[in-house]
């Protein structure tokens, strides 16, 4: 997609650090690959954006040099190359890198502070069931109750498996038009744009199932691949703990869960 330069008024690439023409830097507000921030500046944002808990809490501290234990960060130095570190905690550091490429360097922390993310959710699931379970009163002995978890779990998905219709992920093709299905969502290609845009009408759509989908299914795709368009995904979960939904104000972050003693 094309943005304008706030400061000569050019249309430029969306995914562009800075405008060719002038030189200035460009809104961070939609300057991603994949949906991934490029700069320091849009991690910062991304990071408020999600309303995750303070760097204090969740120990991921963007743009700065912090050299106490426990830390995850990036900044840059006073040589103008980009540093991404942990603290161990022992107070040990461990640099995950060291240069000036400064895309690669807060992609490294992105995907790191995504993972803690997703574990951090898994987490507050596992604790809101043992809270919930602990309210109500306990007749089962735990011999009895893990066959019984393990019973409804291959019956749910045996239940699941037979009434989903729903098609494989990929690329199909209906009524001259390219789609993407992924995680029970269709998105459409805009040839004109040249990128991808979640459909809103799906009217048509549903009548392609896991039985009919090799009547659709396309296996190449001229223009935009969607892997490179802001809603790809590389799972396929629908679970909220792995998304990248807004922090659930009513959840808790414990840093004292992550391998503070690893490298990375």
């Amino acid at each position: 997609m094309k943005v304008r330069c706030e400061y000569c008024g050019s249309m430029v690439d969306d995914r562009e650090q800075r405008c060719p023409n002038c030189g200035a830097s460009l809104p961070s507000g939609g300057r991603t690959a994949n949906g991934q921030p490029q700069t320091i500046e849009e991690l910062q944002s991304w990071y408020t954006a999600h309303k995750l808990p303070p760097e204090s809490i969740t120990r991921f501290f963007i743009g700065k040099n912090i050299t106490e234990p426990r830390a995850f960060g990036i900044y840059r130095d006073e040589t103008g190359e980009y540093v991404v570190y942990k603290n161990k905690a022992s107070g040990e550091r461990a640099v995950r890198y060291r240069g000036s490429d400064e895309a690669y360097a807060v992609g490294e922390l992105y995907q790191r502070l995504r993972t803690e993310i997703a574990n951090q959710k898994f987490a507050n699931s596992g604790r809101s069931s043992v809270s919930q379970s602990s309210r109500k009163r306990k007749s089962l002995s735990a011999s009895m109750i893990i066959p019984l978890i393990f019973f409804l779990m291959f019956f749910i998905s045996m239940l699941f498996n037979l009434f989903d219709k729903r098609p494989a992920r990929g690329y199909y093709h209906y009524n001259g038009d390219d789609y993407y299905y992924q995680s029970g969502t269709w998105y459409y290609y805009n040839s004109i744009l040249d990128d991808w845009y979640e459909a809103e009408d799906t009217q048509g759509l549903d009548e392609i199932t896991d039985e009919n989908a090799s009547q659709y299914a396309v296996y190449d795709h001229s223009g935009m691949p969607f892997e490179d368009s802001a809603w790809y995904s590389e799972s396929d979960s629908d679970s909220d703990w792995d998304s990248d939904s807004s922090w659930d104000s009513d959840d808790s972050w414990d840093s004292g869960g992550s391998d503070w003693d690893s490298d990375w």
